[in-house]
């Protein structure tokens, strides 16, 4: 189909896997080792060992943070248990095998790098009892925000006695608490700028306070309501356009350094912003995007032009016969 890049079949289940330290429950993934060498997402991040022969021999590429919880490496052997193994008379009694760790790889994600486990197909085939079948087709497309298109075609494709989950379902926690953390930032920005533009109503109510005999004196030269209300205005509008302008610079120039600030920051505090197991992600890289940029920056521009709009409209409405009476 145009857009899908790639279509791997896959034996997956749920097995625990021990070694003499420790036992973890996991995720294991069954598919050829040309489909594994596509995902570049786990074949670019081999930290130790290496893909090679990978469906030749019995063996298993696990997380480096499943294979440190295990306490072990490239080359050691671990046992996998499943409880579904062969039934006897008395009962379903578990399998289980011993597997040599051919590679540990770092995606970066916690979630994977501690319960996703990955064997021949045909190894998979044999463990969990498929025979010449597959669990589960994954389908890799080229823009995976417009998943919604593929849908459609993708339903017809495969028939509809096929269950279709896509990478938002996946990791639908994950991915409406980035939702909710988006909005809930926006607020905070949308408050923090209509604090901003209260500032500028008090400075300019305050400035019109003291130019009080000024705008007196023009008006008296002849200077219509409408030519104060405009200086005001121009004054107050230049105070949100060159601190809007301020910020958005200093946004971007946070955004693009992002990295060697957030280093710099954990080499004075001592701490580690990129710990895992706060942020599920070793990496948090910082996005330019050019339409929220676009808005905050029109709804900045737009808060500060009517913060000015009351405080000039006083100072047009000053009577020049009571500013001067006293003076």
């Amino acid at each position: 189909m145009p857009g899908v890049r790639l279509a791997i079949p896959m034996v997956e289940g749920q097995v625990l896997v021990s070694s003499p330290s420790a036992a973890n429950g996991i995720y294991v993934r069954g598919m050829r080792e040309d489909d594994l060498r596509s995902l570049k997402e786990v074949s670019s991040k081999i930290v130790y060992g290496s893909l090679d022969g990978f469906d030749e021999r019995p063996g298993i590429v696990i997380g480096i943070r499943l294979a440190n919880a295990l306490n072990v490496t490239a080359g050691d052997t671990v046992s996998l248990i499943s409880p579904r193994g062969v039934s006897t008379p008395f009962g379903m009694k578990p399998r289980i095998k011993p597997y040599l760790v051919k590679a540990v790889f770092e995606i970066g994600m916690v979630t994977y790098d501690t319960t996703i486990e990955f064997m021949p197909l045909t190894e998979a085939q044999k463990f969990f009892n498929v025979r010449n079948a597959a669990h589960v087709l994954e389908v890799m497309v080229d823009n995976p925000d417009n998943i919604d298109d593929f849908r459609g075609p993708l339903t017809q494709a495969a028939g509809n006695d096929m269950a279709m989950t896509d990478w938002r379902k996946r990791n639908s926690d994950f991915y409406d608490a980035l939702a909710a953390e988006s909005v809930m930032f926006f607020i905070i920005v949308s408050l923090a700028m209509l604090l901003a533009s209260l500032n500028i109503v008090s400075s300019m109510v305050m400035l019109v306070k003291e130019k009080r005999r000024g705008i007196a004196i023009l008006r008296t030269m002849g200077a219509t309501r409408g030519t104060v209300m405009r200086v005001f205005f121009i004054t107050g509008s230049s105070i949100g356009v060159i601190g809007s302008l301020a910020g958005l610079i200093w946004g971007l120039l946070i955004c693009i350094n992002f990295e060697a600030i957030k280093d710099g920051v954990a080499y004075i505090s001592g701490l580690n912003p990129n710990n895992p197991m706060l942020t599920y992600l070793n990496q948090l890289p910082a996005k330019v995007d050019i339409g929220q940029i676009t808005f905050i920056m029109i709804l900045a521009l737009a808060l500060s032009f009517l913060a000015t709009l009351f405080p000039s409209w006083s100072a047009a409405r000053l009577d020049p016969v009571e500013a001067l009476r006293y003076e």
